[in-house]
């Protein structure tokens, strides 16, 4: 399934929750906190403004980004995979490795 984010949305692919904590213990999936940082799939052309031309965004494809808990919508794909639509407001920073 190809998804194409309109506007200033992005599509993220969360990181995978840590199976250990940092002293062995392995986590049920109960315990498991969703990762709050995760990779830019597809961006959107951007805001459109008052005068009719678009912001583009400041994020990228192939970016990794840190957001909040609670940010964009949740979507499974036919892979099984989830993925987030957020609007770009939402990412707090970008990851420079």
């Amino acid at each position: 399934m190809k998804i194409k984010p309109l506007g200033d949305r992005i599509v993220i692919r969360r990181f995978d929750a840590q199976e250990k904590t940092a002293g062995g213990i392995i986590l049920p999936d109960s315990a498991k906190n969703k990762p709050q940082k995760g990779k830019v799939l597809h961006v959107g052309p951007g805001r459109l403004l008052k005068d009719g031309s678009r912001q583009p965004l400041q994020v990228k494809e192939g970016d990794v980004v840190l957001f909040t808990n609670w940010a964009g919508d949740e979507f499974k794909e036919i892979r099984g995979e989830n993925i987030l639509l957020m609007r770009e407001e939402d990412v707090l920073a970008v990851v420079e490795e």
